[in-house]
């Protein structure tokens, strides 16, 4: 969560890159992540001299020249401002756009007509000043490109319209960790934002298997194994840049309407992992007949969970984030999406998040469904956890706390085997699927936990009454006296 002072000068930022001549408000966002990217290209070339220095040689992202190192943030962000406007435009823009050699790359294709729109020398050394002060002072070790991207998109109309969100990133990873992603797998986000989801999946893989990881494996991490898609280009460009600080130099990302009728692809994927957006409704006639016949809806919620399992081959699995409502609604198409999900579908767990997750930008309440791709053959029972607290307040602050059921979350889930006594008193326990069958496939916990009530025994009224009348008497007692030392 980011603190006052650095939303203040987020404000300021904003404001001096209105200044610099650019004025819709997602120009704004686009040119303040190619300086944000430029400041972590610095970050990520001193990570590389680091390891280096320690014996794991990593490919370098700018050369040695004194002319190279200029194109470094920490190197040029004290030029005078009409030097370092004409050094930005001509020299470390062009460096960033070309930084991808393969044209035909995800990267060269967003960044190629990318233009930079600060047009104003003294605006933009104030821009890259307040930036610097703002990762030196108040942001410094954040998850960058989510806290602070995610505020700069609450200044857009259509972000709390759509619900586009993003994802905290400890949920993130937690969902990654629950899924255990190989590195032989293909993995895929359809509303991948700014690729988080793609993100923590490279970043479990490289802790696990990075030392053991084949060539073929390697090319493949850079190019096959993550794909995103995404309505915005804007998110593409962000994607790309964030996918390519953590070293995936060629991701599949994609422009593209996963819900619409021209988007065809299915039984591609070994993991699915998601957080599609949650209000939006859509036109009915743009929708994938296929889809619909999972869940006759307009609902995005609704249409990504159908999309996710077609997406999947068989034996794929998926993790993804969806409100509450669809765990419970009563519509036609509420119902028929849990029936395929539980009869033909192989649905492992939900697992209900408390309401304050997404807070302050959202108050929803939320669960994650993990599931299977069977397309026949269901689960004979489902694993359900209610988590209460993930480490922060669950009010709009979201401070670290000490309360945290995530570790528990993992744990149990990767033992399920140990899990089949637990009582539904208990914050995880097993429900069978005849019974979620006969409860209209009924999937909100509060369906199946059970409340034990602890019988509480109070004192005879008389002692109550004399408890009253003793500390009336004290009270009294105690006035007289106060009153006396002050003269009244």
């Amino acid at each position: 969560m980011l603190q006052v002072s650095a939303k203040n000068k987020i404000e300021q930022i904003w404001l001096d890159v209105i200044a610099g001549g650019v004025s819709q408000p997602d120009s704004v966002i686009e040119q303040l992540t190619y300086l944000m990217f430029a400041r972590q290209l610095d970050e990520a070339e001193a990570e590389i001299e680091s390891a280096e220095l320690l014996g794991d040689t990593q490919p370098h992202i700018f050369g040695v020249s004194d002319e190279e190192q200029l194109l470094r943030w920490r190197n040029f962000i004290g030029l005078e401002a009409k030097t370092l406007h004409k050094h930005f435009t001509e020299k470390v823009f062009p460096f960033m756009k070309n930084l991808n050699s393969d044209k035909e790359s995800a990267f060269s294709k967003y960044l190629s007509e990318a233009t930079f729109k600060i047009n104003e020398p003294l605006a933009l050394k104030k821009v890259v000043q307040g930036l610097e002060e703002l990762f030196q002072n108040d942001i410094k070790g954040l998850d960058m490109q989510g806290d602070l991207y995610e505020y700069m998109l609450g200044k857009l109309n259509s972000a709390g319209r759509l619900g586009a969100f993003r994802t905290p990133k400890h949920i993130r990873d937690m969902m990654v960790a629950l899924m255990a992603p190989t590195a032989d797998m293909r993995i895929c986000d359809p509303a991948c934002g700014t690729a988080g989801f793609l993100i923590s999946s490279a970043e479990y893989i490289r802790e696990h298997y990075e030392k053991q990881m084949t060539t073929e494996q390697w090319d493949a991490f850079d190019s096959t194994m993550f794909t995103g898609y995404d309505t915005d280009e804007t998110m593409c460009r962000l994607s790309c840049m964030n996918l390519m600080l953590h070293s995936v130099k060629n991701p599949m990302l994609m422009k593209q309407d996963s819900v619409s009728k021209d988007f065809v692809t299915h039984d591609v994927y070994d993991l699915c992992l998601a957080n599609p957006p949650f209000k939006g409704t859509i036109n009915q006639e743009n929708v994938s007949p296929t889809l619909l016949s999972v869940t006759n809806t307009k609902k995005t919620e609704l249409l990504f969970v159908a999309l996710l399992i077609r997406l999947l081959h068989v034996g794929g699995r998926c993790a993804c984030i969806v409100p509450d409502g669809v765990l419970f609604g009563s519509s036609k198409a509420h119902q028929a999406l849990r029936q395929k999900l539980v009869e033909n579908q192989c649905l492992e767990a939900v697992i209900s998040m408390p309401s304050g997750v997404f807070k302050p930008y959202a108050g929803v309440s939320t669960a994650i469904l993990i599931f299977t791709k069977t397309d026949g053959v269901g689960a004979e029972k489902v694993w359900f956890y209610d988590m209460r607290a993930d480490g922060y307040s669950l009010d709009d602050k979201r401070v670290p706390v000490s309360e945290n059921d995530i570790p528990d979350i993992i744990e149990r889930f990767h033992h399920r085997e140990q899990e089949s006594q637990r009582k539904r008193t208990e914050q995880s326990f097993f429900v069978p699927v005849q019974e979620i069958k006969e409860n209209g496939f009924d999937l909100s916990i509060n369906k199946y936990k059970q409340t034990e009530y602890v019988a509480v025994e109070y004192p005879p009224t008389s002692e109550i009454i004399k408890d009253i009348e003793e500390l009336n008497a004290r009270i009294t007692q105690e006035t007289a006296e106060l009153k006396n030392l002050l003269g009244l």
